[in-house]
This record gives C-alpha cells, sequence and structure tokens, in this order.
C-alpha cells in the first residue's frame, strides 16, 4: 500500500493492482440510476445461454424446450435468492420486491431453479437428469460472472488478512462498517483492524467472491472436460452440487457476513449436506453403471 502514490478505492497491495474510484452506478437514465451488480447478472445470464447453445448442439438435443426453460429458470432462481436471503437475513419477506436495496443468496437462486426445472420436466414430459446436466455448466457460467457484483458492493469479503492476494477497501466507502478508532466493526460483528494512509483509513481483508470464482472456472472447465466421459445422465449435475459445494464450504469458513440459523452459518450447513448427497449418488449411480456394462 505504501507503494501507491493515490487513495485508491480499493486495491490489491501485494498484486500492485488498484481501482481509483469503485461506484455501484454504472450509469444514470432518466435519473434512474444502472447499477454494476444488475449489469454483471444481465451478463452472467448471457454467457450462460450461449454457453447452453453450445452444449445443446454438442449434445444434439432440440434447443426449444431448453430455451423456453431460460425465462422460467431465472424468474424462479431470482424469486428463490431473494426469498432465501430475506428468511435467514430479515425474518421476514416483507420487503421481498425491494431488489434495488440489495440482498440475494446464490444458494436460494439454486433451489428455486432446481424446483422450476423439476416442474417443467414433468410438464413436458422431459429426461430430468439429462436435461439439468445440460444446463449444469452454463448455471455456473453466470455465477462466475455475477460474483463481480460483490466486488463494486464491497460485500461478501472474507475475514480481515495481509495475505498476498488481500483486498483493501477504503474503509468510509464500505456499507455497514463502522469506524471505532483504530478498528472498523462490520455488520456489528466482526471486526477489522484499519490501516491509515495520509489520514485515509483501509480495511484489508479475503476477497472470498474472487476466491469462489476461480473455484468455479476450475469446476466448469473440469464438467466440460469430463462431459463426454460421464457414465448416467445427472452425473455432471451431482459433479456441480458435490464440487462447488466441497468450495463454497471452505470459503464460508472466512466470510464475515453468513446468514445463519442456530448460530451456524447457513451455507456452510448447506453445503455440506449437498457435496455429500451429490457424493454418495455418485458412487451408487457409477457401480449401477458399471454393472449395466456388465
Amino acid at each position: 500500500m505504501d507503494k501507491l502514490n493515490s487513495l485508491p478505492d480499493a486495491c490489491f497491495p501485494n498484486l500492485g493492482i488498484s481501482f481509483g474510484e469503485v461506484n455501484r452506478v454504472a450509469f444514470t437514465i432518466f435519473g434512474f440510476d444502472i447499477y454494476w451488480y444488475g449489469l454483471f447478472i444481465c451478463t452472467g445470464v448471457i454467457l450462460g445461454i450461449c454457453m447452453l447453445m453450445y452444449n445443446i448442439k454438442a449434445e444434439g438435443e432440440n434447443p426449444d424446450p431448453y430455451i423456453d426453460f431460460v425465462f422460467w429458470g431465472i424468474i424462479a432462481g431470482i424469486t428463490g435468492a431473494r426469498a432465501y436471503y430475506l428468511i435467514f437475513n430479515d425474518h421476514s419477506l416483507k420487503s421481498f420486491f425491494a431488489f434495488r436495496d440489495g440482498g440475494l443468496a446464490i444458494y436460494g437462486g439454486v433451489i428455486g431453479a432446481v424446483i422450476a426445472v423439476i416442474v417443467y420436466t414433468k410438464y413436458k414430459k422431459l429426461p430430468l437428469f439429462k436435461f439439468t446436466d445440460i444446463f449444469a455448466a452454463p448455471l455456473l457460467v453466470g455465477q462466475i460472472v455475477g460474483r463481480l457484483g460483490n466486488f463494486v458492493n464491497r460485500e461478501a469479503f472474507g475475514k480481515a488478512t495481509t495475505s498476498f492476494f488481500s483486498l483493501m477497501y477504503k474503509a468510509e466507502k464500505v456499507p455497514h462498517l463502522k469506524i471505532n478508532g483504530d478498528i472498523g466493526v462490520y455488520r456489528n460483528a466482526a471486526e477489522y483492524p484499519l490501516t491509515f494512509v495520509k489520514n485515509t483509513a483501509y480495511i484489508s481483508v479475503h476477497p472470498t467472491f474472487l476466491y469462489e470464482m476461480s473455484c468455479n472456472i476450475l469446476i466448469v472447465i473440469i464438467m466440460c472436460l469430463y462431459r463426454k466421459h460421464k457414465k448416467f445422465d445427472g452425473e455432471i449435475s451431482c459433479m456441480y452440487f458435490l464440487f462447488y459445494g466441497l468450495g463454497r464450504f471452505f470459503i464460508e469458513s472466512i466470510r464475515t457476513d453468513q446468514l445463519m440459523i442456530g448460530g451456524f452459518p447457513v451455507s456452510m450447513l448447506f453445503s455440506a449436506l449437498v457435496s455429500t448427497a451429490s457424493l454418495i449418488t455418485i458412487i451408487i449411480c457409477r457401480k449401477r453403471a458399471a454393472k449395466t456394462v456388465r
């Protein structure tokens, strides 16, 4: 940080990367603010659809039912993400439509999308697990790009650290951070030592949203390479829940803004359950597939 000549809103001091101004608002149209977070989500959806089309072509499937589902999947995902966040954070759904105030949880979005795909495939009489295998990697692509919104919003970061990949935020611009002497208190719970540069306070944190992005990129690569070698329909979907669940479990352990239930982080509990269930399913189904081949 001492090497920086200016006072950026955010920087990776050990990597020599800085961002002079980090504004939640991308631009304004007729007095209406358009946020970067929304733009990143939209970009993620578009890139996810592009990958979906590639998967459909590679599998030789009729694209119509998949494209038709995209709309319903997005609606169900946003509804689930919002409901999940409010239930475990505000314990009320009264502010459900106040999307511009923030508050979406990825696991809630996944749950909403899963419910939607089960209903949709049953109604359309389509093979559920073959359907979800084609959607697994595109879903992750959307999550990867969407995480960039966390950087701009200065949220979903981890504990205090000065490690090589540490991210420094100008303290006064971090929502829900209260400065108390040489300590920053985040959401009335986690404490962050302040670093002062020319009388400007910074906090140094784990960029957990970037850790998750990196993990998800690796998972997408693995799924794409393994797609032609899968032993049963649903295996790619199980790989999504297994690997994403494992990655999310460890990443959540260093976050400080988890949604809690009974004093335990909801996402860690859910990650452990889905990854364990997915591993068991893969083992059982691969054994069945091996017996069928014999």
